[in-house]
């Protein structure tokens, strides 16, 4: 296990996972308290066209990326709020544009690289320095955000009536908060990738779920059981020689399920 530490790719790996732990951690737990997952999927699948527009441009996709998901995140937003019924409809046709102009971005660049694919499906062991600092600037953003303006974003989470009346800006603070999602996506994209990014939004906080309804103590199990799932995912890809993003994805969904099933068997016994 310590023969990893000697690979820089595995230090730099070892930390992004603990990098976007805080974020999946503290994020997801907006997302889901206020069932925002599929709004998240669309700000997620939409983030690819940036990652097509930064290589078409020749400028770092994390940069394009961080832009194109940040408009993004905020037209899902005001679509979710404004169009009532079809906003699903309206998201999911968003989601499939951005998508959509990832791909035509990138085949019309030249020398296009096959493995920018990995923004789609993850690749933890390519991330660099560099990524690194975007990442903890982007940690930093989401954790000062989210502690400046935490009574209002729980407001709005818990009782967006009470947060009228008290006269608000329901709107501006929703917004914001899908703002926090894109720049959690952008940062975990290279973890995961964009196609699996919703799982550590969701499964950590699902499970933190099972032991506290506390929002501060929920995000701090979050961000625990994401270090798990990444980190022990990391390991496991590493030994297995597996994809890092799948497999991290796919032990976190699978000591869920089977979380699921221990606790449906303990609370179904008492009553048979």
């Amino acid at each position: 296990m310590l023969e990893l530490f000697s690979y820089e790719f595995m230090r730099n790996a070892i930390a992004a996972a603990l990098l976007v732990s805080v974020a999946t951690g503290v994020i997801g737990a907006f997302v889901v308290v206020n069932r925002m997952v599929f709004l998240s999927g669309g700000i997620a699948h939409a983030a690819y066209g940036g990652v097509g527009l930064g290589v078409f441009l020749g400028i770092s996709p994390m940069l394009s990326s961080f832009v194109f998901t940040f408009c993004a995140a905020i037209g899902m937003g005001l679509v979710q709020r404004r169009a009532g019924e079809r906003a699903d409809t309206i998201i999911g046709v968003l989601w499939a544009v951005g998508m959509a102009l990832g791909v035509i971005f990138l085949e019309l660049s030249p020398g296009f690289q096959g493995d920018l694919m990995s923004y789609l499906f993850g690749s933890i062991l390519m991330v660099s320095g560099v990524d690194l600092w975007w990442m903890l600037a982007l940690d930093l953003v989401i954790l000062l955000t989210v502690a400046l303006a935490y009574r209002q974003l729980v407001a709005i989470s818990f009782d967006e009536t009470f947060t009228t009346v008290r006269n608000l800006p329901v709107t501006a603070l929703y917004l914001a908060l899908t703002a926090l999602i894109a720049v959690a996506i952008v940062l975990m994209m290279r973890v995961t990738g964009l196609i699996l990014v919703i799982a550590l939004l969701t499964v950590p906080v699902a499970m933190a779920g099972w032991f506290s309804f506390d929002l501060k103590r929920l995000m701090a199990l979050a961000i625990l059981f994401g270090a798990i799932f990444n980190l022990g995912g990391l390991w496991l890809s590493y030994i297995l020689d597996l994809s890092s993003g799948a497999t991290i994805v796919a032990l976190a969904g699978g000591v869920y399920l089977f979380g699921l099933c221990v606790r449906s068997f303990f609370v179904a016994a008492p009553g048979r």
